[in-house]
């Protein structure tokens, strides 16, 4: 299989919009197990030591020891059958090095539950260069405004009629990183570095104000 080459190179405290599909749009996450696998992946692979998963299988994540890290997370979303990264590259090659870690050791998790053979993945993760502060500022309302197209795929088109329950049930999706940028504490929140990011949200008012203001957008585009 031929890759068309990237048009920049990943480079050390550069941002980037990082994702991957299922190979043929295949659904990569088929339960809770799954996405929790993959989450516990993002903070495991985060390391340039290698990963020997069995190792560490019932640990919580503030009891792994990783040394230092390859990447800065920002955001995250786990969708059906692709997902979104926000990363910030902390050393050269970082990101190659991190995803690569990641697609590898997930693909052999879900290869082996499945009992199936063969990428898992549509070929090499796709990137885009963050190259603007409005641009890294709407990758956090893109990133997580995502699992709405689960409860009305056609939103963006449409419009939202109904806040209340959009926001509802991003509060409730357990599969990104929108829990921790609205107060609630769980364990998944050491998968974040937001200090290395821009603080564009001093509260969670603030995020959840950025949230809203995107779920009006297709609305108010129509007029």
């Amino acid at each position: 299989m031929v890759y068309m080459e990237r048009k920049f190179k990943f480079a050390p405290d550069e941002f980037y919009h990082v994702y991957n599909r299922g190979n043929n749009k295949s659904v990569i996450f088929l339960s809770a197990a799954d996405h929790k696998r993959f989450q516990k992946l993002l903070y495991v692979c985060n390391s340039a030591k290698p990963v020997v998963f069995k190792t560490i299988q019932g640990l919580p994540l503030d009891k792994i020891e990783r040394g230092e890290t390859l990447v800065d997370i920002g955001a995250y979303c786990l969708m059906p059958n692709h997902f979104h990264l926000l990363l910030r590259e902390k050393t050269d090659g970082g990101i190659s090095q991190f995803v690569e870690k990641l697609s590898t050791g997930y693909s052999m998790y879900f290869n082996k539950k499945s009992n199936r053979t063969g990428a898992l993945f549509e070929g090499r993760f796709k990137a885009k260069h963050v190259d603007s502060d409005e641009y890294l500022k709407y990758l956090f309302a893109y990133i997580h405004l995502n699992p709405v197209k689960i409860i009305d795929p056609k939103w963006k088109e449409n419009g939202i009629e109904d806040h209340i329950a959009a926001k509802e049930f991003l509060a409730t999706y357990l599969y990104s990183s929108y829990a921790d940028y609205t107060g609630q504490s769980r364990r998944e929140d050491l998968i974040l570095k937001k200090d290395s990011f821009p603080e564009y949200f001093k509260t969670s008012f603030e995020f959840e104000q950025l949230i809203d203001d995107w779920l009006d957008y297709p609305r108010a585009a129509l007029g």
